[in-house]
């Protein structure tokens, strides 16, 4: 079941198949710059319970029906705790700990994580052109938000004696909240894989809904319980990124990713996540400044080769065959002119022969053949 855009209802689909991973790198931009002046919680959950609301709105417009069922209701709920209330709230606590591109490789590497699970629980095929592009993309997201002299250091084999790579830069490594951010990935993959069993019982947009609202829920109770002074420090300009991140960060971007994680291969579509970083280096690059170093460079170059290598990972397989197959072809051609060849010269020697010594070798040959049979 490989996710094609040739095929998809909707109008310009390859545009909208992008969209949420190019929202939720922006948000993430808008995210951190908002950071500063609220605590994580609270902002994961106005990031969550507005947008559901937006989506259920949009859904009776639509005239999408409601669950019904304990079953519908109960498959809702455990995607809202593990998609919604994990997963935004190991986001929001990471990104308050650590830097965008940093928390943007652990997050991103969930794609590994879903290509498993699909792969046992429906069945969805990978192949070697799949992993590879895959371990490209982890090794790419790597470069994009690891630190250069981490990267540099270990090129030159200094892994313990710098003091830069070893125990202590692993300790600091999680201590900052890439561990949270790691979590979160683990959740979202979690809940791409659940969006089909919740699909059986309910609507996938009406069900994007419902799993914000009671996923953000806690989060505000959570922030009510240990949190203080969540929004007086908040600007205009925070307001206003709070908005585009509920509105299109979250409100269309995963109303439009589950939509297609429910009608299409969950390995291809979890793998356009790597898109994610290379949206965030870009416009932060644009917004707060940031440069791209010669190795990040190099880390955008391998994410979108990993892209291509998942979405494109059949029309690749079945390209190699046929190239092995013609190259297979001019050696069964030779053989074909030798055999050929070797008949037409018994035939010459047998057709410039007498009618009786041709009958005697033949019967010589059989008389041979049958001595050797005994």
């Amino acid at each position: 079941m490989h996710l094609k855009l040739t095929e998809s209802r909707l109008p310009f689909a390859s545009l909208l198949l992008i969209a949420p991973f190019f929202l939720w790198g922006t948000a993430m931009v808008a995210m951190k710059g908002v950071m500063p002046h609220t605590t994580p919680l609270f902002l994961a959950g106005v990031r969550l319970v507005p947008a559901g609301i937006l989506i259920l709105i949009a859904a009776a417009l639509m005239g999408r029906p409601q669950p019904k069922g304990w079953s519908a209701w109960l498959w809702i709920g455990l995607f809202g705790l593990v998609d919604a209330t994990l997963f935004q709230g190991f986001l929001a606590e990471g990104l308050a700990r650590t830097g965008a591109g940093l928390g943007s490789v652990m997050i991103d590497s969930q794609p590994l994580a879903v290509a498993v699970m699909a792969r046992f629980l429906f069945g969805e095929q990978v192949g070697l052109w799949g992993w590879l592009g895959l371990a490209f993309g982890v090794f790419g997201i790597s470069l994009l938000g690891l630190p250069d002299a981490w990267i540099l250091s270990l090129l030159h084999g200094e892994v313990s004696g710098s003091g830069q790579i070893g125990i202590e830069a692993v300790q600091q490594l999680f201590q900052s909240g890439e561990w949270l951010m790691l979590l979160a990935a683990l959740s979202m993959a979690a809940g791409t894989v659940m969006v089909k069993f919740v699909c059986r019982y309910a609507d996938p947009v009406v069900a994007t809904g419902w799993h914000m609202i009671w996923g953000g829920l806690p989060l505000f109770a959570l922030s009510a319980i240990s949190e203080a002074q969540q929004w007086p420090q908040l600007q205009l300009s925070d307001w206003m990124a709070l908005s585009y991140s509920t509105i299109f960060g979250s409100a269309i971007a995963y109303g439009l990713f589950f939509y297609f994680a429910s009608s299409g291969n969950l390995t291809s579509l979890s793998s356009l996540t790597f898109l994610t970083p290379v949206f965030a280096l870009l416009f932060g690059n644009l917004f707060l400044a940031e440069v791209l170093s010669p190795i990040q460079w190099v880390g955008v170059s391998l994410t979108l080769v990993s892209i291509y290598l998942i979405n494109q990972r059949e029309v690749l397989a079945e390209k190699f065959r046929g190239l092995i197959q013609q190259q297979g072809q001019p050696l069964i051609h030779r053989q074909k002119e030798k055999a050929i060849e070797a008949g037409s010269s018994n035939s010459i020697l047998l057709t410039g022969s007498d009618p009786t010594e041709v009958s005697s070798v033949m019967t010589g040959t059989h008389e041979s053949e049958s001595e050797q049979l005994r």
